[in-house]
This record gives C-alpha cells, structure tokens and sequence, in this order.
C-alpha cells in the first residue's frame, strides 16, 4: 500500500505517497492495461486484502508508476506482478483522466496512460493472490453489459472507462466483440 507515485502538488509533479495522494485526492500518474483475444477481455477480481475496492472486478491491471519509472516499463512490471504474464506487445492507445469516490474517504484523481495487449488463445495466467482474487475472460459487449446492469460488482475507473472511452480504449466498432 505505501509507495511513492507522481502527483501534482501545488502545480508540480512531485513523489508523494500513495495512500496519501488518495486521501487528499490529488491528481497523479496511473496505468491501465487491457488484454484481449478472440473477442474477450482479461479482467480481475481485486484481492479482499486491497485498501480500496476489494474484492471488485477491474480491467486486467491498473496500477500508479513509481516516482521515475516509464508508463510501458510500469505496465509490463505490473502485468507480471499481478498476473504472471510476460511478452505481451504492449500498445498505447492514449490517456484517459477520471476522478471517482472508491470509499473509505479516498478519491482517485488520475491521469491514466492506457494500454492494450492482444493475447493467444494458451495464454497462461498465474494471479498473485495477493493482488488478485480471480480472473474471467469476458466477450467485450457482455462485460459492457454486465457493468451497466450491476455496477456494484466493478470497480468505479472500468465503469467509466467502458461507458466514456470505449472507442478510445477498443476502436470505433467496439461494440462488435469480433473486431477485438
């Protein structure tokens, strides 16, 4: 949970502890990073032990860079970290800036550098159960629908990514799971 990421204090980018940027509700770096195949998504389901959101179904992994670290560097570490998988050719597909209320007094105001991944079909998954609690692989319209018709089994930032930078995020023909 403690770790120093980049945040703007004072209108400068600055390290400043996580748990901190999030009490505060400061602006800071992120990561998100979206595996597909064949139509579907890799999400996961948030450790119980996580300081906010646990037990929630996020997109593959976000996480914040630490204070030095590159946004690719940072999502290929946290790909491994979370879920064991390496080699994956990593494209960047834009930033997306969100701020959410995820409980417990903490806001997450982030500047999100956002990446897709396209995997094999044998991809092999191997979660840390200290960061995840499971994995599905969902067709992109039925995750899409599932976030509308239970909101409170996702987490607040895959919401808004699926409702606001759907086109972003999976091209312009989203919605159509082939295109994937």
């Amino acid at each position: 949970m403690s770790g120093r990421i980049p945040a703007w204090v004072d209108g400068r980018l600055q390290p400043v502890d996580k748990l901190e940027a999030h009490r505060r509700g400061l602006r800071h770096k992120a990561i998100s990073v979206f595996v597909v195949r064949d139509g579907e998504v890799l999400i996961q389901r948030r450790a119980l032990s996580k300081y906010h959101t646990p037990g929630l179904w996020a997109n593959t992994c976000c996480t914040h860079p630490h204070w030095g670290e590159g946004d690719l560097e940072c999502a290929e570490r946290r790909l491994d970290e979370e879920l064991g998988i390496r080699g994956l050719t990593l494209a960047h597909v834009g930033a997306v800036e969100y701020h959410a209320d995820v409980g417990g007094g903490l806001i997450e105001h982030e500047l999100v550098q956002v990446f897709t991944a396209q995997a094999p079909v044998d991809l092999e998954v191997a979660p840390n159960p200290d960061e995840v609690a499971a994995v599905d692989w969902m067709l992109l319209p039925a995750l899409i629908d599932a976030t509308e018709r239970t909101p409170e089994r996702f987490t607040p930032w895959l919401r808004i990514y699926l409702r606001d930078h759907l086109g972003q995020i999976f091209g312009p023909r989203a919605r159509d799971a082939e295109l994937l």
